[in-house]
Parts: structure tokens; sequence; C-alpha cells
């Protein structure tokens, strides 16, 4: 397939898909006073709703394995689209904690596949050597979907109102779901998983006992996972109540957050690139990232101010580089089991995001807030717990890792 071919029938329909799943994942960061207001959420149930997105999307990971590989992203996809925008429908006319609840699980179930997906379809389609960088590509598109998260989606919101925005995203994801179906091309019987419901399964449980893969799984679940809870959720109040930025600023400041995410994403690309035209393995650049990360964050929990929006924007820049390591899996379980080793992975980056997102709020309620605010200490303490974890996850690696 030609690279104009590949990008118009592959990287831009399953990357519109995944556009719009970064969108919804963290336009919440945006109406959150809107929901405290209209819904009277709390933070525990603002983390609750947020986190529902991620529970449903982690649950549906390993069927999503066996589905992609079985029959292929293109149908998969565009149900699993479908099923977003039924939610996004039902999240606009929610009058409750417990309805947004079941909507957002909804969202996050249909965007399963967001990722994933697109890595099946890359890697089904594009050249061996260039999966990294095609992956990166289609990644962008989610870094505009973080983009547009930011101040369009706060014009927006100002403008329509959140519900009439969020029957408008239901919309527009059934587009994208449309557009999936009709131009992404159809597989070849050679390119899918034969065999039974059994044989299947046999092969999830060759990467559940791979031992490459317990050594890194940690690591890039803590790293991604960590990255997702805060960037799309827990950022925001951080910035409002440490940062003492109004709404405009917080929107400003996720706003920038969202470029360096892109630059991160097209860098990550890049850098995948050149280590395998040098023969260096990708989990060797995956590590420098993870330590920039990991200093990052590190300096937020510390509470250096030079100003504070840098170091989110290098946090920002870096969580999700580390997605290198699915390349990596393509080519060491092979393009068959490519879907089932993404997804054995992406289960457990987004339960821990899931835990992550919901643990903070937790954490936070046992201050008190004073007029909405809650104590810098409150974030100190959280983000602290989340950055031991990622050290020890890290270390953990080094130790398992084969040799």
């Amino acid at each position: 397939m030609s690279t104009w071919r590949l990008w118009a029938a592959v990287v831009a329909p399953f990357g519109l898909g995944y556009f719009m799943s970064y969108l919804l994942r963290a336009v919440n960061a945006v109406v959150v006073g809107d929901l405290e207001r209209d819904v009277g959420v709390t933070a525990e149930g603002l983390g609750l709703i947020t986190a529902a997105y991620l529970f449903g999307f982690g649950a549906f990971q390993l069927p999503l394995g066996l589905l992609l590989d079985r029959f292929g992203p293109r149908r998969v996809q565009a149900c699993l689209l479908m099923v977003s925008a039924v939610g996004s429908f039902l999240f606009a006319v929610g009058g409750s904690v417990e309805a947004l609840v079941a909507a957002r699980l909804l969202i996050g179930l249909g965007f399963a596949g967001g990722l994933m997906a697109s890595f099946k379809a890359v890697v089904l389609w594009a050249p061996p050597q260039r999966v990294p960088l095609f992956n990166a590509l289609v990644m962008v598109f989610g870094g505009f979907g973080v983009l547009a998260a930011t101040e369009p989606a706060h014009m927006a919101v100002a403008a329509y109102g959140w519900r009439i925005v969020f029957v408008g995203l239901g919309g527009a994801v059934a587009l994208a779901a449309s557009s999936i179906f009709l131009l992404a091309p159809r597989e070849r019987p050679d390119m899918l998983s034969r065999g039974g419901f059994g044989v299947q399964l046999a092969g999830i449980a060759h990467v559940y006992r791979d031992r490459l893969f317990w050594s890194l799984a940690p690591m890039i679940a803590g790293t991604c996972g960590t990255h997702i809870a805060l960037q799309t959720l827990w950022a925001a109040p951080w910035l409002r109540d440490v940062g003492g930025l109004d709404p405009q600023g917080v929107a400003s400041a996720l706003f920038l957050m969202a470029i360096a995410f892109i630059a991160g994403i097209l860098l990550s690309g890049l850098l995948g690139d050149w280590a395998n035209r040098r023969g260096i393995s990708l989990m060797t650049v995956v590590e420098v990232i993870a330590v920039v990360f990991f200093a990052s964050l590190l300096a937020i929990v510390l509470g250096i101010w030079t100003p504070a929006t840098a170091f989110w924007a290098v946090f920002a820049m870096t969580g999700q580089m580390t997605i290198l390591s699915y390349a990596h899996l393509s080519a060491y379980f092979g393009s068959v089991l490519a879907g089932r080793a993404h997804t054995a992975l992406n289960l457990l980056v987004f339960l821990g995001a899931f835990a992550i997102q919901y643990a903070v709020g937790s954490v936070l309620d046992f201050w008190t807030a004073r007029d909405g605010l809650y104590p810098e200490e409150a974030y100190r303490v959280a983000f602290g717990g989340l950055l031991a974890f990622q050290f020890l996850a890290w270390a953990w690696y080094r130790l398992y890792r084969p040799r």
C-alpha cells in the first residue's frame, strides 16, 4: 500500500476515531464547574464519573484483542464507536451522578478500540520498520483531541451549555464510525487469526505468561496511567487550587499541555524511526523518556515554580511517549498476536488510570476544601504516592527484564 493510500484509508479515518476518543476522555476537565453546579457532584463523585470512562475502556480490552485479531479493526472499531455515540447522548440528558457514571461507562467501552484498533490497522498495512512512525501519526490525532478539549471546548460550553455540546459530540462520533466503515480497507483472510475461541484465548494466555511482557507492563501502566489520570482531570483542579489560575487561565494551561502532548507524540515517532534505523532497542528510548517524566512529576510534587506550567508541559509531552513499547510488543509477538498483545497491556494501563483517577479524588477528600479549593498538601500527598509507585515499577523493569 502506498504512503498516500495508507494515510487516507488507515491513518485519517482511524485517527478521527482516536481524536474523538481523547476529546471525550478529557472534556470533563472543562465541565467540572458545570457538573458541580448542575448535578451537585463532589470531588469523589467527579473522580468516579470521569474514571467510569476508563473502567469501561479498560474492562473491554481483552475481548477487544480477540475481536481485532479475529475480525479485523475496520468492522470492530465502527461498531464500537456507535456505542460511544449512544453514551454521549445519554450523558447529555443525565441528571444524577449514577446516570452520568453509566453514560461515561458506555462512552469508555465504545472507545476501547480507539488506539488499539488503529495500531492493529497500522500493523496490518504499514511496512514493519515504519510502524512506530505511523503509530505516532495516529496518536497525533489524539493530541488534537486533547487540544480541542481545552479552549475550544471551554468556548463551546460557555456558548451552548454542556448538554448541547455532548449531543454534538455524539453526532461527531457517529460520523467517525461511518468514515472507518466506508474508507478503511477490508482485511484479507491471511491477515486474521484463525481457529476457535479456545485458540484465541490461548493467544492471550501466551502473552500473559511472557516474562518480557511482565517486565515492562508495570512501568508503562504507571507512566501512561498517571498521565491519563492527571491530564484529563486532576491537572485542572491543581492549576486552580495550587497554581491560583482562574477558569480562563486553567483552560490556557491545558491548551499548552495539549500542544506539548502533540509535540511529544511526534517526537516519539521520530525517535522510534531513528532507533529502528540504527538498531537501538525501543525500550532503551522508553527508559530515557520515563526518567524525564518522573523528573517533571517530582518538580510538581515539590512545588518548584519556574513557572509550574513549564513542568506540566514536560509532564504532558513525555506522559504517552512510552507508548513506543507497543511497537516493541508488535515486533516481539508478531502481527497475528499484535491485537491481543496490545490490548493485554492497554488493559493494565487503563485499569491503572481508573484506579489513579478515583484514588486521587479520595485522597483529596481527606482534606477539607475551603471555598471549593483543596490545599497544596493534599495534592502533594496524592501525586507523591503516584511518583513512588512509578519509581518502583521502573526498578522492577530494570531487575526483571530478560537479558
